[in-house]
């Protein structure tokens, strides 16, 4: 079997170095679709060297993602990549990431759960500095056709959100060019910029990036009902439950509840059809 549950979960941890500096932060906050308008003070704390903050999603591209890449090089792990779905993402924050610096992320297989017809692999990253703990990411991938070897379900994350109205609703507009420029923070997959690899995907164009999706609403979130305190996000977490594409309009369903903000996004332009669900930003 190319998943071998016991030696993955149980494997020594993979460590590596990691760097980055503004130049990566606002390369990143730019494959967001900050910087519009340009010269918005709000959005000069994403895309000026001088006013800089890192948001908290930051983690998921640091050091171009190396934490997953290290957990899918685990022992026990020989799969496909072509039938590897990214189900679900999380980070925790230990304090603000710096806008510079050097850490040390260790990855290891967190879990492995049989879905039946899909195997999901949580990989586990974890990232610290000469001052202590940065943050922990975990990222849940699916693997079709690697499910029915008996091992545990796993726990169920679905959030419903509240019964009520939203408090807020936002939409965001993915720019044309919005995965070609995201990409360049690290997820090289030429799903998100050829044409013709996306048609064999099963797609009629490349998609976005499931993370820069994930970027995006926590953004949107931390710009509207945070009051722009990228300090105040605990942790984040989703489910990727559809695709978006460059060009289309992301609408972003917000509840303000105590101590954490719940979200839901749709693609406003295909009757909103999912991309997001059970997203949840605990915050202080």
């Amino acid at each position: 079997m190319p998943i071998d549950a016991n030696q993955a979960v149980s494997a020594e941890p993979r460590s590596a170095e990691i760097t980055w500096d503004h130049k990566d932060v606002q390369l990143y906050h730019l494959g967001l679709g900050a910087g519009t308008p340009a010269t918005d003070p709000d959005e000069l704390r994403y895309t000026l060297e001088s006013r800089l903050h890192v948001l908290p999603s930051f983690a998921t591209v640091a050091g171009a993602g190396m934490g997953m890449m290290g957990g899918l090089a685990a022992p026990g792990i020989d799969v496909d990549l072509a039938a590897v779905l990214h189900g679900g993402q999380r980070i925790a924050l230990h304090r603000p990431i710096p806008v510079s610096g050097r850490a040390v992320t260790t990855a290891r297989v967190a879990a492995v759960y049989d879905k039946g017809k899909a195997a999901v692999l949580v990989l586990r990253s974890e990232a610290a500095d000469a001052d202590g703990p940065l943050w922990t990411t975990d990222a849940e991938l699916f693997v079709r056709g690697e499910g029915g070897f008996g091992g545990e379900r796993g726990p169920s994350h679905r959030l419903p959100p509240p019964e009520r109205a939203p408090d807020l609703t936002a939409e965001r507009h993915v720019r044309e060019d919005q995965a070609l420029l995201y990409r360049l923070s690290g997820d090289w997959n030429p799903l998100h910029a050829d044409p013709e690899f996306a048609k064999l995907a099963g797609f009629d164009r490349p998609i976005l990036h499931g993370l820069c999706t994930y970027g995006m609403t926590l953004k949107a979130v931390t710009d509207t009902l945070l009051g722009g305190d990228v300090t105040r996000v605990r942790s984040y977490r989703t489910r990727f439950a559809g695709v978006a594409y460059p060009g289309e309009t992301l609408r972003i369903r917000m509840w303000d509840l105590p101590g954490r903000v719940q979200a839901v996004v749709t693609a406003a332009d295909r009757d909103d059809a999912p991309v997001l669900a059970d997203t949840l930003v605990e915050t202080v």
